[in-house]
């Protein structure tokens, strides 16, 4: 019967063909079952309930202050079920302003991070796998132009090894909008890690988005976030 499982996997993804590790201890029905390999390991990967399939929402501005009786919006709304979620707030930047010069309101800005850590052995995958095959490890992600700010995202993905601690590979991306030219359309980040040695078992993938509240409020949306373990490695 292991042997059975075993079999529907190797046709599943082509596992030997691919030169992947089959040892005989690995739980293939487990592994048939939870289907680690080629799907996104992030759970509720668009949070705001929008695709980058379809533009990005137009916002109206309407320049009025939220009621008295209702408490002001400093965060976004949406189901961030499967996220760890933190806000961090900002100093206000008066290095424009002239000396005298009355302001009645000026922009406050905000980070909102969302984060959430895989466990690469509970989602399905073996340790011949990740420690002599090291697939490959396909990140995505897709942010919205908001023309909030020059910086208004950004991402750190890391691979950990089994303590959840120490970072064997990390990747960063921090990139810088032009805001010249108007433009609300989706922006894709990606990165694939291959070749990143053993040991790795957690991938902590991390996301900021950059917020303002001047008499309204007006966030920075991301959707279709993902992570994805491959069954091919690339050529070292």
């Amino acid at each position: 019967m292991a042997d059975e499982w075993k079999q529907k996997c190797d046709q599943l993804w082509q596992l030997g063909a691919n030169g992947v590790p089959t040892p005989d201890g690995v739980d293939w029905k487990a592994v048939y079952e939870k289907k680690p390999l080629g799907r996104n390991l992030l759970k509720n990967p668009a949070p705001h309930g929008v695709s980058h399939s379809s533009a990005p929402p137009e916002r109206e501005v309407t320049g009025i202050p939220p009621s008295p009786d209702q408490p002001p919006q400093f965060e976004p709304t949406g189901d961030f079920s499967g996220w760890s979620t933190s806000t961090e707030v900002l100093p206000y930047d008066t290095s424009g302003i002239p000396p005298g010069v009355v302001v009645c309101y000026l922009p406050q800005f905000r980070w909102f991070s969302m984060e959430q850590r895989v466990d690469l052995k509970a989602e399905g995958l073996w340790d011949e796998l990740l420690d002599t095959f090291q697939p490959d490890i396909a990140v995505e992600d897709w942010y919205e132009e908001s023309q909030l700010h020059a910086s208004i995202y950004e991402l750190n993905v890391k691979l950990l090894a089994a303590d959840g601690q120490t970072v064997i590979k990390e990747h960063t991306c921090s990139p810088t909008e032009n805001m010249e030219n108007y433009s609300h359309d989706w922006k894709q980040v990606s990165h694939v890690f291959s070749g990143y040695g053993p040991g790795v078992r957690y991938i902590c993938f991390r996301h900021k988005l950059k917020n303002q509240f001047m008499v309204e409020f007006f966030g920075t949306l991301v959707t279709d976030s993902s992570v994805v373990i491959k069954s091919t490695r690339s050529a070292s």
